[in-house]
């Protein structure tokens, strides 16, 4: 019951000090709260807020879901196959220290300045880090556990759900949180390059026309979205997948 008032708290302490940088700075490229927040209002009632909100999400949840199933099913088996691991290893390395910038252009050049393109840049920017996180949780199953499944006659459905999922849950929940951090940072690159619409091609508009209260506008509608999903979704979700554990005295 203390951890939400703690948290107004240190988000109106964050406002606070917003507030007092941008009176001392009394400048129209460091605007405070209320001029920000009345761009926010008079998007909102506009509807573009919401539809160019409403686009990037759609375009981080499908570059979400593709790299968390492609990363994680190559991962696991890099993990448990040794043989596949050393053949694959290098072309990890390499893909994950290519900038995002080289794979986002590529993936436009080569596909045009496409939705599947955008998606696929973005997800291809976060399938190594997926793999790299799963390769090391599939090296920490417990082999005991499967001879114990295996002994007790478990079908494989059983075997993945009670004895491999639980085992892999924490490396899920780190590739899943990093990777959200990740992703909704590079699309708004891939919109700001290559899409006509979404947060990130609004900022390159407004950066045009140097208007950084709908720029701060815009990035903190978005972020206030992420958090709201962090909360209200992705905590909550964990505190249920990982209930079976002791609680900390």
């Amino acid at each position: 019951m203390k951890r939400a008032p703690l948290k107004l708290l240190s988000v109106l302490g964050f406002f606070l000090l917003w507030a007092i940088i941008a009176a001392a700075a009394n400048s129209p490229d460091v605007p405070g709260p209320a001029e920000v927040g009345v761009f926010v209002a008079r998007e909102a009632s506009s509807g573009e807020l919401f539809y160019n909100l409403a686009v990037t999400l759609s375009r981080v949840a499908a570059a979400f879901l593709i790299s968390l199933l492609v990363g994680s099913a190559i991962g696991i088996v890099m993990g448990q196959n040794r043989t596949v691991d050393r053949i694959l290893d290098p072309w990890i390395i390499i893909f994950v220290n290519l900038p995002a910038l080289v794979i986002i252009v590529l993936c436009y050049i080569w596909m045009g300045l496409t939705e599947v393109a955008a998606v696929t840049a973005v997800a291809l920017n976060k399938i190594p880090n997926v793999v790299i996180t799963m390769r090391e949780g599939a090296r920490s199953l417990d082999p005991k556990l499967s001879e114990m499944a295996h002994v007790f006659r478990f079908s494989r459905m059983r075997t993945i759900r009670h004895v491999v999922l639980p085992q892999l849950q924490p490396f899920i929940a780190a590739a899943s949180r990093s990777g959200l951090a990740l992703i909704w940072k590079i699309v708004l690159v891939v919109e700001l390059l290559g899409r006509s619409n979404g947060v990130g091609f609004q900022i390159h508009l407004y950066f045009q026309l140097f208007d950084v209260a709908a720029i701060l506008g815009y990035t903190l509608a978005f972020v206030a979205v992420m958090l709201a999903i962090e909360f209200s979704v992705v905590q909550p979700l964990e505190q249920h997948l990982t209930r079976w554990r002791p609680k900390p005295a």
